[in-house]
Order: structure tokens, then sequence, then C-alpha cells
């Protein structure tokens, strides 16, 4: 990814908004205003003005921003698929034209959909990758039912003792409640392969540094993660 220049960073964010000020919704489809909205979001992500939380900033301002559009929004939707919302707005600004990538705002728009339509469209972090796109070919088009095509969270998401194999040592360390849904959110971003630090957490679970520091801490006296060398300070995995 290519963000914005330090020195221009004002002067960008200052043209985009004024773009969007001058913008017009009148007479537009809601897929037409949802793909206006997944271009502006997704453009002022790329600036990139806050060096640390820039995903989770920009989803703020722009649940604030919907609302005064007139849509009623929470936050659920970017919890509960924090990984797809940055995966998604990276796919609509990355080109690679050598290797035929180009940008699209595909990704994000299933994730507006959802948002702001209340669709159930299936958001996996791993749709949004490169090499799955032969493979999900036509899932914009494709709009699944909730009845026939969300399943139940229960055979979605495995029960924490048979998708964790250390369940005892978080019951050992009374992890419980909010500590432990975030536990497990973060085992279903990353799984046994993905490295991760800080800036992933944070952006997995929206929360800010300290309480991200203080999680992984906690997973780590705990056994669950374990350290990784040769990446850098402060990365990890899950242990198997």
């Amino acid at each position: 990814m290519i963000y914005g220049e330090t020195t221009e960073l004002k002067a960008t964010l200052e043209y985009d908004l004024q773009q969007e000020r001058d913008f017009s919704y009148n007479g537009l489809s809601m897929s037409e205003i949802i793909a206006h909205l997944a271009r502006f979001v997704s453009r002022l992500w790329q600036i990139h003005v806050f060096a640390e939380g820039n995903t989770r900033t920009t989803a703020v301002f722009f649940i604030k921003y919907l609302r005064t559009l007139g849509f009623d929004v929470t936050n659920d939707v970017f919890a509960e698929n924090a990984w797809y919302f940055r995966n998604a707005m990276v796919r609509a600004n990355y080109n690679n034209l050598e290797k035929g990538v180009h940008e699209t705002t595909e990704y994000l728009e299933l994730f507006l959909r959802n948002l702001l339509l209340g669709e159930h469209n299936v958001l996996k972090s791993r749709y949004t990758h490169i090499r799955w796109s032969d493979e999900i070919q036509g899932l914009v088009e494709k709009k699944q039912d909730i009845n026939n095509e969300k399943q139940d969270i229960g055979n979605k998401k495995q029960d924490i003792q048979e998708k964790l194999p250390y369940y005892k040592e978080l019951a050992d360390h009374s992890i419980k409640g909010k500590t432990l849904s975030n536990i497990k959110t973060l085992y279903w971003n990353f799984g046994l392969e993905k490295i991760f630090g800080r800036t992933e957490v944070m952006e997995a679970l929206g929360i800010t540094a300290s309480p991200s520091s203080e999680l992984i801490s906690r997973m780590k006296n705990s056994g669950i993660i374990e350290s990784v060398k040769g990446m850098g300070k402060g990365k990890y995995r899950f242990r198997p």
C-alpha cells in the first residue's frame, strides 16, 4: 500500500472532504450511494492521517458521518468484521498492473450492504485475498438469504473447547467474559498460522493500544500465544 505523503496529509484530507461536501446524492439508487460511499471512505483511509489506529479512527468518523446522512448505524458490523473491513479498504486502493490486479470496492460494498441494508453477505477476510479471486467469482452478485445461507453461530463458529486446544489454560487463569470473547475473535481472525502484533489486535477488536497490550500480555502469560522470532519485536501467534 502507498499512503499519503506526510507533508501533504492536511491538504489531501481537506481536498477529499471538500469533494464529499460538493457531492450530491440526489436521484441515486442505494447501490449507487453505497458505491460512492465505498470510494469515499477508502480514499479517506488511504490518506492515513493517523499513524496508529488509522482504521479504527476512520471507522468512527464514518459511522458519525453516515448518521448525518440519516442512516441508523452502530459499531457492531465494524467490531465483528474489523479485519475484513481493513482488508476491503486495502483492495479498494491496491493496484499491481503487472500481475493484473486492479483496485476494487466490491468487498467494501458487500460490507456496506450489510451495514446499511441489513443484508447478510459473508464477510471472510480470506475472500479479499488476491489468490481467492477465482474461487469467489460471482460473490458480489449473489445476495445470501439469512435463512438459507447464514449458518447458525453454533455451527459456524466451533465451541471454544473444540476450537482452542488450550481451553483448560483459559479456565485455569479465570479468563472469561469480554476477555474470552476477544480471544475467540482473535483466534477466528488469525488462526494458528497468522502472525500478529499490537496493531493487528487493535484493528481486529477495535480497541486502543493500552488494552491491546494488556490482552497480549495476558494471553502470553496464559501460554496460549507464543513469541515469533525474526519478525521484529512484539510479534506472536497462537500456540498449536
